[in-house]
């Protein structure tokens, strides 16, 4: 079996990238980094989502010395000028490993930052820059993905993670945390991103 690692501990990113990979390549082994737990945390230093990307999906595939794909996310709220962006998973300053504690202070930051804010000016764009890196093929692939939408005035659902419960996607009138798995893979900026990758990520494992 082929074997791919992701640049994450979190669970639910884990999983979205199992459905994803398993719709077009079925026989991979996916590991986390909760299998590889004497991995370095990488510092994301750089000023793009790309940047960030490469830089976890190089440094796990040398760690592991097995195919690697990362990803960066973010949230960038047009009220905010583009805020919290590369920063959003550390838009409220949590320096602990407790991903729904995170999630939590950084949804009500969100909402701080946005009070009054009527609903024309929430417009927001969540963006995906995903990166594969296989060291031993000495080959690598990048691809964007990008979901428009805006912010709700309160979190509603209880699915997903992140931001989930906060972004309402263009189109829809609910947020991606109530639309549930199915529609959010589909629609998803990550998804978008995985599903141009994975043709490509397919061949060279």
């Amino acid at each position: 079996m082929r074997k791919l690692v992701l640049a994450t501990h979190n669970q639910g990113k884990i999983d979205e990238f199992k459905r994803l990979l398993a719709e077009y390549a079925g026989d991979v082994i996916v590991l986390g980094l909760s299998d590889f737990p004497d991995m370095p945390n990488v510092a994301e230093t750089g000023k793009t989502l790309i940047e960030n990307a490469l830089l976890k999906s190089r440094a796990i595939a040398k760690f592991t010395n097995l195919p690697a794909l990362a990803d960066d996310s973010g949230l960038f709220v047009d009220y905010l000028n583009g805020a919290p962006g590369i920063y959003s998973a550390r838009f409220a300053g949590y320096q602990g490993q407790i991903a729904s504690e995170r999630d939590r202070l950084n949804n009500e930051r969100l909402l701080k930052e946005l009070r009054n804010v009527a609903r024309p000016d929430r417009k927001a764009q969540f963006n995906c820059a995903v990166v594969f890196t296989n060291l031993n093929l000495d080959f690598e692939a990048q691809e964007l993905g990008k979901l428009s939408g805006e912010i709700a005035e309160a979190a509603i659902g209880e699915a997903g993670f992140g931001y989930d419960s906060l972004f309402i996607p263009e189109g829809f009138d609910q947020t991606l945390a109530q639309l549930g798995a199915g529609v959010k893979d589909r629609i998803s900026h990550r998804g978008l991103a995985m599903r141009a990758i994975v043709p490509t990520l397919s061949l060279h494992l």
